[in-house]
């Protein structure tokens, strides 16, 4: 008997008994592989239009950018975008062009060869009036009135440890001096400041070109209440104009962070009214003494203009900081100490023409798209073979976890590597910069460790999702999500220098913005190369201060390794549609030891109460003796044991448990072909489920061949042959490559091969025609169901299931097929499910009616008819009239009859046998057509459907 711990506890323990081991040789890693491949490259050329449109898609956008990029050239090619020359008369008639910032229009002048360039004054710059800072709240800046009239002062802040030294240079920052005013140069006796916009360069100064934005710093303007008139030449314009006065006023303060605050809150939004109140700049002399100078100097580098734009352009600085120290020398030498700055210049620069590498400009974003598409048809490959069950198909008929993984993880990255070798070569070709100008040797490295991130990914992802639209859906969200968000939000973070560095890394911890990150900066090497004529980023690169892409590509090596550890993990453990699941730490089963290793614990408790065991039942009882005499290995070998396996879903939203099956003890020996009956819904396919490694049982064991089937699962598939409910094919390869795929991972091969698959198609009738060569997508219900069955058998398996073989077949082929499984229950045990009690009684040798996720009642044909139909069926047809003149007859022939059908005058009684013999019966009916007219009756004996329709009925019965 088994132990009571078996028997009654709800917690499951290693039994003391099992089967009989079964030498079992399964097929080698190299030999699923190689299966695997040939199969994955017969699907891919089969899907040859599908792989091509994805690798075209680099070829179409690069392209694209080669379209516009050559209408940009185009457009930056006219005269307009070239150094503008002009004619000077000379001495004699005629003239001669010359080429210069001097004789150039505006929108040529940027691009002129420059081999003296101009000097000009070096300005401070200083708000415009209506932006200069005035008095809040009692401050000692001056009052909001001046700037009515225009007449604010221009603010200075300093702080400093040593304030009485500090306020001792105050005075001497802006000084009256002599000046002439006919130079430009000698404008820095005047302190010149300016609020004009600077430009990027200071080949013109654009306070010169607009002289009433500029300013004479003096202390004292009641002198020039007028303005400062002031001429000069540019070029061949006179220019004369009046220069404004302003100024200055210094204002103290305790602190540095005081400095900081006010000049924050004086900043365009460093206050909740936006108001703005600029102060011009900021001195911290700090530990300024008469033998040491130290200053820190602070300063607006982000001027905008009324609309809150900011131009580019250089930072006005040298005049601040000529300042604080001329006025440093003065407080020290005294007043007429002189430290001038006559000029700024810019560096000489040849001739250059305008270009714009659009692909480098947008790249980031298009090619982050481009890159990132193939995510979703990784995720989609995968989710597919899970959603439909083709990856538990394959690994019910012995592929292993490993082969799959390799070959698919293999498959991904070769069509990753050329999807992206095309997408280089594709752009190299058209001359797109972003791929010639930086080295070719990192892009591949940068390229060849994020595609592996990407696959890793989409093994992760597929783990999750369990339904195709959804995963597709998903991954395109994801991939223009991230792109948008790159884009949009990430450079802005990346460009940013007051951005945490902290900050940027854990977004870059995120594939999507470390893609985004390192095609960033390829796309600024290669812009900012293809501008300078100089080459894009290279290996010696990566050491740059503000270089990036040496840490995304670490990034992305440790994450590659981590998400592929982490999903393989969960393909171990999660039930998603890739068979049973693993312990938790099925990895450390080594380390804790077998039986610590394979403990299970039921994920549902089971109450003895909740089951009811019928021991009136001989036939279940005695099964239950033949599953005891297997498992202590006194009885013949079995091929399948199931040892009170019960199925119980924990009950939701306030419903009960749901028991789908209910403690199912079975010995199956070889040779033998089990069939299972019942009702809908009575836990026939839970139990084909749980026997075929799809569902784990609540408690409970099964070996299959002496193995335990949550213990030695792939052990067990090698052996195994299964005919799903639903037929599990792939459309697009033919019935001829499905067996050849299955019998490779029985471990057939050459002409054993060859011959197994002809004599599998043959026998299903699949052969002549070339129907074999067919794509299964083209065939009909019933070829498909014979294809399935086709594939059960192959490789001569020691265990078949077969879920509803006949489904939808016509006769013919039906009684073909009872011919084949005939012929193959000879060396092995076959479980079949039928709804068909005439396919029951002719293929198996024993049948088990299920009712309610219970076996009710197990034994061959004959022995069910005889036990559960002790009665005779009589069936006649009379006129309506005569309905009683039968009753009476039948009464007289058995006083135990029961009338079981009545309708319009035919009528159907159950007569016990005991109560009556054959001859009787016709004796009675001879006579009685002598009396009244009978226009037909039979008379026939229990059939199995009328013994299927008693159990479930009786079972019924006793539960109302």
């Amino acid at each position: 008997m088994a132990s009571p711990a078996r028997r009654n506890g709800s917690e499951q323990e290693e039994p003391t008994h099992r089967p009989p081991l079964l030498q079992m040789q399964g097929t080698s890693f190299t030999t699923q592989a190689n299966a695997l491949l040939r199969k994955n490259l017969t699907f891919q050329k089969r899907n040859k239009k599908t792989n091509g449109c994805i690798i075209t898609i680099p070829f179409f956008l690069c392209l694209l950018l080669f379209g516009l990029q050559t209408g940009i050239n185009a457009i930056f090619s006219g005269s307009e975008y070239k150094c503008g020359c002009q004619c000077v008369r000379t001495s004699t008639s005629g003239c001669e062009e010359e080429c210069g910032v001097e004789y150039s229009s505006a929108s040529q002048a940027v691009f002129c060869p420059i081999d003296s360039p101009p000097k000009w004054p070096a300005f401070l710059q200083v708000p415009a009036p209506q932006y200069r800072a005035v008095a809040k709240e009692g401050t000692d800046l001056p009052s909001a009135s001046c700037r009515d009239v225009g007449s604010c002062p221009v603010s200075f802040l300093y702080t400093a440890q040593n304030r009485s030294f500090a306020e001792g240079m105050v005075p001497f920052f802006f000084q009256m001096s002599n000046f002439n005013l006919s130079d430009p140069l000698l404008l820095s006796d005047l302190t010149p400041g300016s609020s004009s916009w600077t430009f990027s360069s200071n080949f013109i100064e654009p306070a010169i070109l607009s002289p009433g934005d500029s300013y004479a710093i003096l202390p004292n303007c009641s002198s020039f209440s007028n303005g400062i008139p002031f001429s000069f030449s540019l070029g061949s314009e006179s220019v004369n104009t009046d220069i404004k006065c302003a100024e200055p006023s210094f204002l103290w303060r305790e602190s540095y962070n005081l400095v900081n605050d006010d000049l924050y809150k004086g900043f365009r939004g460093g206050n909740p009214r936006n108001e703005i109140n600029e102060i011009s700049a900021a001195y911290d002399f700090g530990s300024t003494s008469a033998k040491k100078f130290d200053v820190t100097i602070a300063f607006n580098a982000t001027y905008k203009n009324d609309t809150g734009e900011s131009p580019p352009g250089l930072v006005r600085v040298s005049r601040s900081m000529n300042l604080a120290a001329q006025a440093f020398l003065r407080m020290l030498q005294g007043a007429d100490a002189k430290l001038p700055l006559w000029f700024i210049a810019e560096m000489p620069k040849v001739e250059t023409q305008l270009k714009l590498d659009f692909a480098s400009l947008l790249g980031p974003l298009f090619f982050m798209w481009v890159i990132q598409l193939l995510l979703p048809v990784i995720m989609t490959y995968l989710v597919y073979e899970k959603q439909y069950r083709l990856r538990i198909m394959m690994k019910m008929h012995g592929l292993g976890d490993g082969p799959y993984w390799l070959i698919s993880y293999g498959y991904f990255l070769v069509l990753s590597i050329v999807y992206m070798f095309c997408f280089i070569l594709f752009g190299s070709l058209i001359g797109l910069k972003f791929f010639r100008l930086n080295s070719y040797s990192l892009q591949v490295v940068f390229y060849f460790i994020y595609l592996n991130l990407q696959i890793a990914c989409g093994f992760l992802a597929s783990t999750i999702f369990s339904n195709v639209r959804t995963a597709t859906v998903i991954g395109y969200m994801y991939v223009f999500g991230f792109g948008l968000l790159g884009n949009f939000l990430f450079e802005y973070f990346v460009q940013d220098q007051s951005f945490s560095e902290g900050a940027i890394f854990a977004m870059e911890l995120l594939p999507g913005f470390s893609l985004y990150r390192g095609l960033l900066e390829f796309s600024q090497y290669a812009f900012i190369g293809n501008y300078k004529g100089t080459s894009g980023i290279q290996w010696s690169n990566l050491n740059d201060p503000e270089n990036g892409l040496k840490t995304v590509m670490s990034i992305m090596a440790v994450e590659w390794l981590l998400f592929l550890l982490i999903a393989f993990y969960l393909d171990q453990v999660v039930v998603s549609g890739s068979g049973l699941k693993k312990d938790p730490l099925f990895f450390l089963k080594g380390i804790l030891g077998r039986n610590k290793g394979s403990k299970r614990t039921p994920s549902f408790k089971v109450a003895n109460s909740q089951i009811k065991i019928d021991l009136q039942k001989q036939d279940i009882g005695h099964e239950r003796e033949s599953v005891e005499r297997a498992l202590s290995h006194s009885g013949p070998p079995h091929a399948i044991v199931c040892d009170e396996i019960r199925k119980v879903y924990p009950g939701r939203d306030g419903n009960p448990p749901k028991f789908a099956v209910k403690g199912l003890s079975l010995a199956i020996p070889r040779g033998e072909c089990f069939g299972m009956l019942g009702p809908n819904g009575a836990g026939k396919t839970t139990s084909i489920s749980m026997m075929t490694g799809l569902l784990a049982p609540t408690s409970g064991t099964i070996y299959i061949e002496g193995l335990d089937i949550q213990e030695n699962v792939d052990k067990i598939y090698s052996c195994m042959g299964v005919c799903p409910q639903h037929d599990l094919l792939w459309e697009t390869l033919t019935g001829r490559e499905h067996l050849l795929f299955y019998g490779r991972l029985k471990n057939l091969k050459g002409a054993e091969l060859s011959n197994a698959v002809d004599a599998s198609l043959r026998s299903v009738n699949l052969f002549n025609g070339g129907v074999g060569d067919k794509r299964s997508g083209k065939y009909s219900g019933g070829m498909k169901r014979r294809l399935s069955v086709a594939i059960s058998l192959i490789g001569d398996p020691k265990v078949v299931y077969m879920d509803e073989p006949s489904t939808g077949l016509d006769p013919a082929s039906r009684s073909n097929l009872w011919d084949v499984v005939r012929e193959a229950k000879r060396n092995r045990a076959i479980i079949l499910t039928t709804h068909s009690m005439e396919e029951a009684e002719i293929l198996c040798d024993r049948l088990g009616i299920f009712v309610d996720g219970e076996l009710q009642c197990i034994g061959n044909s004959k022995e069910l008819k005889s036990r559960y139909g002790g009665s005779y069926v009589f069936s006649i047809k009379t006129d309506q009239s005569e309905e009683g003149r039968v009753m009476d007859m039948v009464q007289r022939l058995s006083p135990n009859a029961r009338r079981v059908y009545n309708l319009s005058g035919t009528q159907k009684f159950e007569v016990p046998k005991l109560d009556v013999r054959i001859a009787d019966i016709f004796r009675a009916v001879e006579h009685a057509k002598r009396e009244f007219s009978i226009q037909a009756w039979g008379f026939a004996d229990t059939t199995l459907e009328d013994v299927f329709i008693k159990v479930a009925r009786d079972v019924k019965d006793t539960e109302q």
